[in-house]
């Protein structure tokens, strides 16, 4: 039976039910191109529903507010009390009804049965799955609970459901206690296709947990000092300052929030002198009450320092009052809280059978639409089928550490990081980020180097190179990270955030080399459109191909294209279409394009044709009718490096596109560079990227 909808419930407030949307949502997106979200009852809130407005902006759903929901609780339990449920239901099916014609699939999510009265009697939420016709997801919360609870919980659930006569697609128990986790997987299956899966989700303190930013939007705080990716930082706890500084220090502790009036100028300098010190703990920020302002001695010695990663809020209560206050900061996700996200996302993979759910969502679903979030979505789910390590020597760059904290949250890959491990940690805690499930190698006292610089001079002593030149350049970090990949210590490598791109590509050509029949290392972005992903190659390393050089830059391009999902169709770029044109640059393309067809007769090629000829059916039809390439090319390849690196920046800019690249191909491991301006998501990206030609490499598809 095809499944167009999917009810996701649960009876108690904190359950967890966003996560379980989110998970659900994700594995919806990667597939689907058009996905909608509905509430059938939201709470009477002034402000718009969270849930909603998270859902519309993380998954850029094409859906407007108003289409997201049905009732308020008050309407709701208004019509009950005059005899009108029938009218309610009939009015939900309509709109829930509508939204199926609309979109390929409508994932809801119900208002758990605790924020209604204790007049209605009956579960709401089954009765409108069951009269929607639709499957139901329920979500149980297992904190502070027994096995014995959760297990009772669990079949008595199941009974109600099948009584309700829903079709009950699967059960999430959240937040049990992480020492039960094995032995519930062991008692109940979830890969039998005749039970209702059942899947348990371990609570992790972090998630139920405030970030500095949340604090600021509750209280309305003032921000002094730092900026927003500071306010990312966890609030384990708060803690008043009252004390002399001396003894107030030796209570301070990891992620705390310290409450202090804003006169007390010693607490305010030793706080700041715990983010500067390697001897204490991290703190997650300073927050200064009674609306006082430190005096103008201690603003210029704060702000003076180059790097200050603490945030500093001022609020105008009393001390007492705040703190009351910050106790009661509800822990939320929003669409801008990406370490949670993650977080979220790897405790969500890790423990739930996705690809059993995919396959009963949207088994035979059409991949003929791809959004740059499905692409991006797909990425992460091929490198997590088969873990690869890859190594980042760039560790010294924020940004290399804030996407190392994603990847490793949404347990995507193993990752390597160079550089001394205590400035590492340092730096990492400093920021607020946890890396601890990340290696971190010192190549100045790691064994490997002594076995590197060996392996390195018999490989370019024939080039004239010496054993002190083989020494030298092991002291750099891309040559020993390269080494890494070429002995086996890991699966790839991923530079150039603070290096250019001969450092990353330089290595590589001299150790790990170009594979056989491949003479050109070149690269290609992915460029994700509204509907679909194109490759542009080569628009990064290679200033003037000749016709040798631009017909490998095909086949490499085709191949990348292929493993990422994309039926290579290659258009060669020129100024002509067809045999229109003459000149030097124009038969270059035309011989390459000979080239391609006679080393692969498996690729379909195009050449030399235009850009509109290559992309627009209509313009195809007129210029060249009759080939299988024209109107709908998914490679492009450009003659040249200013053509290409132009052409794909004009596209990004003017159309709002995301560029995922350079990706490096044509070497024989992967290893990747990056751009010096390139963001933490592009890094992500990039890593993932790495990882999946990494599994290419073992024959893994």
């Amino acid at each position: 039976m095809e499944i167009k909808s999917l009810y996701i419930s649960s009876l108690e407030p904190a359950a967890g039910s966003l996560i379980i949307t989110m998970g659900l949502m994700e594995i919806l997106t990667r597939r689907l191109g058009k996905v909608a979200f509905f509430r059938p009852v939201i709470e009477d809130n002034e402000d718009r529903d969270e849930d909603i407005e998270f859902m519309l902006e993380r998954y850029d759903l094409a859906m407007k507010y108003s289409q997201t929901y049905g009732y308020t609780v008050h309407e709701v339990e208004a019509m009950i009390a005059e005899n009108r449920l029938n009218e309610l239901i009939e009015s939900i099916i309509d709109h829930v009804k509508k939204l199926e014609k609309d979109f390929d699939f409508v994932l809801m999510e119900g208002l758990n049965q605790a924020c209604f009265t204790q007049s209605l009697d009956f579960d709401i939420n089954l009765l409108i799955a069951k009269n929607i016709g639709t499957s139901y997801v329920s979500v149980l919360k297992g904190k502070n609970k027994t096995p014995k609870e959760i297990k009772d919980e669990i079949a008595i659930e199941a009974e109600t459901i099948k009584n309700a006569g829903c079709n009950h697609f699967a059960t999430f128990v959240n937040r049990i206690n992480q020492e039960h986790i094995a032995s519930f997987n062991t008692i109940f299956r979830t890969d039998d296709g005749k039970d209702t899966p059942t899947y348990f989700l371990p609570e992790v303190p972090e998630l139920d947990t405030p970030t500095v930013n949340e604090v600021m939007k509750q209280l309305n705080c003032m921000l002094v000092l730092g900026e927003q990716k500071d306010l990312k930082r966890v609030v384990k706890q708060s803690k008043i300052a009252a004390m002399k500084l001396e003894n107030f220090l030796e209570h301070v502790q990891d992620g705390d929030l310290i409450i202090v009036p804003g006169d007390r100028s010693d607490i305010i300098i030793g706080s700041i002198a715990t983010i500067q010190s390697r001897n204490y703990p991290n703190i997650a920020g300073l927050l200064l009450t009674g609306g006082l302002t430190p005096a103008k001695s201690i603003r210029d010695l704060y702000k003076g320092f180059s790097e200050f990663p603490l945030p500093i809020l001022s609020v105008e209560d009393d001390t007492y009052t705040t703190a009351v206050k910050v106790n009661s900061v509800p822990a939320t996700i929003n669409a801008k809280s990406e370490r949670k996200i993650a977080l979220a996302m790897g405790l969500f993979s890790a423990n739930v059978a996705t690809s059993i759910l995919e396959e009963k969502m949207i088994s035979g679903a059409s991949l003929s639409t791809i959004t740059p979030m499905m692409f991006e979505y797909n990425l992460f789910e091929r490198a997590r089928l088969n873990r690869k390590k890859i190594v980042l020597p760039e560790s010294g760059d924020e940004r290399v550490l804030r996407a190392v904290e994603i990847l490793l949250r949404r347990d995507v890959v193993d990752i390597v990081l160079l550089g001394k491990k205590e400035e590492i940690e340092y730096k990492s805690s400093s920021l607020g980020l946890d890396i601890k499930k990340a290696e971190i190698i010192d190549p100045e006292d790691s064994p490997l180097m002594d076995e590197f610089v060996d392996s390195f001079y018999e490989l370019r002593k024939a080039k004239g190179l010496s054993m002190d030149g083989a020494k030298d350049m092991m002291t750099h970090l891309s040559y020993f990270a390269t080494m890494m990949v070429y002995a086996g210590y890991a699966d790839g490598m991923v530079s150039g955030a603070i290096h250019t791109t001969q450092d990353t590509i330089r290595p590589a050509l001299q150790i790990i080399k170009t594979k056989p029949n491949i003479s050109i290392v070149s690269s290609v972005f992915f460029m994700c459109l509204d509907t679909k992903v194109l490759v542009y190659g080569d628009c990064a390393v290679n200033q003037d191909p000749n016709a040798n050089e631009l017909a490998q830059i095909a086949l490499s391009s085709a191949d990348t294209a292929k493993i990422f999902g994309i039926e290579p169709k290659v258009a060669m770029l020129s100024y002509s279409t067809g045999s229109s044109g003459k000149g030097e640059e124009v038969e270059k393309v035309r011989e390459a394009t000979k080239i391609v067809k006679q080393l692969r007769e498996d690729i379909l090629v195009e050449g030399p044709i235009q850009y509109d000829a290559a992309i627009d059916s209509n313009v195809a039809k007129t210029k060249l009718p009759d080939s299988k390439v024209a109107g709908q090319a998914t490679v492009f390849i450009f003659p040249d490096l200013n053509t290409g690196n132009n052409t794909y920046k004009a596209v990004q800019r003017s159309s709002g596109a995301v560029a995922i690249g350079p990706v490096l191909q044509g070497l024989n491991k992967p290893v990747n560079d990056l751009s010096r301006g390139c963001l933490v998501a592009d890094i992500v990206n990039t890593v993932a990227i790495t990882a999946i030609q990494a599994q290419e490499n073992d024959g893994v598809k």
